[in-house]
């Protein structure tokens, strides 16, 4: 696949780093991005940046044109809203927008970037791509939303040819976090001194290059109709946070929270947020996020697309560097 390639969300985190990697590679690659975004990211790219919005499709026709492949990076992840609309629109409308330009521009791949949180809990405490969600109840509107937008993508695969790959990302570390996401957001905190416990439980994590790395590989490897799990291990919070203070030079002094506790307080900011009318991050949903997910086995991507990702530590400790380069020490 060396032809043109199209980046949806260019300018975000993972968006930027699928340009860089395409670049490497000698791609011509044109960058979706919507006129407000920070581009930060593409700073000194030979890209060509196109502005647009995915809920905009005579902008999206327009940059599919020509275009062999589209790695669809744009993700509404504001899990806080008290209102879902936002992110209903932008990661199911938005989702449905991009595949009909791209259905209509024959293209020869489609990426998606989903989630592991589609993926569903398994038993054994370690999920595989076979394991089909099964949580809704207990999911919130954040999870449902990317569940629904991974169904309705599968279901353009099998009735209407949709040449598409799904890649279930996990939490992503590294360099290039311009924009700084909320699980950045929380590694700060815990790098720079402003995060004085980790709650007592785990996730999966990788490295943001090698998440783009998969992304590009699975283009070129990957079998349409599949999904991939992109993780490279499991980390308690406590070893995240641990790596981050290390690699800033604090002591890693985190009091562990019992998931209970988090619920109460999670409980009590909702109630604060709906006095107040104000969206806050804290949340029995937020609670529920930071432990319902279990260990995720991505053999199958490291089998099918050859890929081999670096031990997420080292991106860990090179988001902390990047942080403090960029005087974003303060979550």
């Amino acid at each position: 696949m060396a032809g043109r390639a199209l980046v949806t969300g260019a300018g975000g985190f993972l968006g930027s780093h699928v340009v860089r990697r395409l670049i490497a590679d000698g791609r011509e690659v044109r960058a979706l991005v919507k006129p407000s975004t920070n581009v930060a990211g593409l700073g000194g790219l030979p890209v060509e940046q196109v502005h647009g919005d995915v809920l905009d499709p005579a902008s999206l026709s327009a940059a599919v044109a020509g275009c062999d492949t589209v790695f669809h990076c744009v993700v509404n992840t504001q899990a806080w809203l008290r209102d879902p609309t936002p992110m209903y629109r932008v990661n199911v409308d938005g989702l449905v927008n991009v595949m009909d330009a791209a259905l209509a521009h024959g293209v020869r791949r489609f990426i998606l970037t989903s989630t592991i949180a589609t993926i569903g809990t398994n038993p054994s405490g370690i999920s595989t791509e076979e394991d089909v969600f099964n949580f809704a109840d207990k999911a919130g509107e954040y999870i449902r939303c990317r569940s629904m937008a991974e169904q309705r993508f599968f279901e353009y695969v099998r009735t209407r040819g949709l040449p598409g790959i799904a890649m279930n990302v996990a939490n992503t570390y590294g360099p290039g976090d311009h924009a700084m996401t909320p699980h950045g957001r929380l590694l700060v905190a815990a790098a720079f001194g402003q995060l004085p416990f980790a709650v007592d439980a785990g996730l999966a994590c990788v490295g943001i290059e090698d998440a783009a790395d998969a992304m590009v590989l699975a283009e070129e490897r990957g079998r349409i109709g599949e999904r991939y799990i992109v993780s490279e291990r499991w980390l308690m919070q406590q070893q995240l946070y641990g790596i981050a203070a290390d690699q800033a030079g604090r002591p890693a002094k985190f009091r562990t929270m019992p998931i209970p506790l988090l619920y109460v307080m999670g409980f009590i900011a909702d109630c604060v947020s709906r006095i107040r009318g104000r969206d806050s991050q804290l949340s029995v949903e937020s609670a529920r996020l930071s432990h319902i997910i279990n260990d995720m086995d991505s053999s199958k991507a490291r089998r099918e697309l050859g890929w081999s990702p670096a031990p997420v530590e080292r991106s860990i400790r090179a988001a902390v560097d990047f942080y403090k380069a960029h005087g974003m020490t303060n979550a």
